[in-house]
């Protein structure tokens, strides 16, 4: 065999590798897919958006006080988090790129962009349950915003980095002060970006259990007082999709569908509306 001739054969084994690694994939996320639709949209009717979660035993109500819930919380912690990770990782493109901290405060944060999110539930319930004395929607809409940062610094850091850098030499040339070109000229040009950082990190922590069973802990009644433990689909799922209650297993698979759906068009909504657009 010649070296072209063994070329050739080991482009087609690792393009077939490829291939048949891509289709197993889809082939289980297809799967699991159609068993969520197929045991979730049979559930899906009125009172899923209407009641309140029910009773051990009833055979009525729906998700309504968790589905308020998990906006709430979701709403607080993309709040919270999605400024601090778009400050962080402007600096460590924009004005950090020459300083001994950069590499620093890139190391850590990859530390906790891997960290489980159970973790920082204990580190939440630790700094702020125990000191509160109660759980509540605050902590867990916190314990969700330590989830986003990381993601969105990663996301922040990378999409300013691709802008050129003779784009902000040219504005700096017209006289523009530092912070007006990050903000006019930077941030303009990567908006996709890091719009598309702030969804990935949303759809990220709206089906997070973990931590939440440590911060807001659960209710199975209507609250909108983020002082008071806080209900959510997560929790919802996770408590009802293990109980002995045939109309508590219905709710949990409606509740995942639910989530599966949301992130979904989450998805597809940033990248309609973000696309890039024929200007001519």
């Amino acid at each position: 065999m010649n070296r072209y001739t063994r070329r050739r054969f080991v482009n087609y084994f690792n393009q077939g590798m490829s291939v048949a690694a891509t289709l197993f994939g889809l082939f289980f996320m297809g799967w699991l897919m159609w068993t969520l639709i197929a045991e979730g949209a049979v559930h899906l009717d009125w009172r899923v958006f209407t009641e309140n979660t029910p009773g051990p035993g009833s055979t009525g109500g729906g998700l309504a006080n968790a589905i308020t819930g998990t906006l709430l919380l979701t709403v607080f912690g993309v709040l919270f988090g999605a400024p601090i990770g778009m400050l962080a990782g402007t600096y460590l493109c924009e004005f950090g790129r020459r300083s001994w901290v950069t590499p620093v405060v890139r190391f850590i944060n990859d530390v906790l962009l891997s960290a489980p999110s159970i973790v920082l539930g204990v580190f939440v319930y630790e700094a702020v349950v125990v000191h509160m004395g109660q759980f509540s929607g605050w902590a867990g809409a916190m314990a969700l915003a330590l989830i986003v940062i990381p993601v969105v610094v990663r996301t922040t850091d990378n999409m300013l980095g691709l802008v050129p850098d003779t784009m902000r030499e040219a504005a700096v040339a017209l006289g523009a002060p530092r912070w007006r070109v990050t903000v006019w000229i930077v941030y303009r040009s990567a908006m996709s970006g890091l719009v598309t950082g702030i969804v990935l990190a949303t759809a990220q922590i709206v089906g997070e259990t973990a931590p939440l069973l440590f911060t807001s802990l659960g209710n199975q009644f209507w609250n909108l007082d983020m002082n008071k433990p806080m209900p959510a689909l997560p929790l919802v799922i996770f408590n009802f999709a293990m109980s002995p209650y045939e109309r508590w297993q219905h709710l949990a698979w409606a509740g995942a569908l639910l989530i599966t759906l949301s992130v979904l068009v989450m998805n597809i909504a940033a990248r309609v509306v973000l696309r890039p657009r024929n200007t001519d």
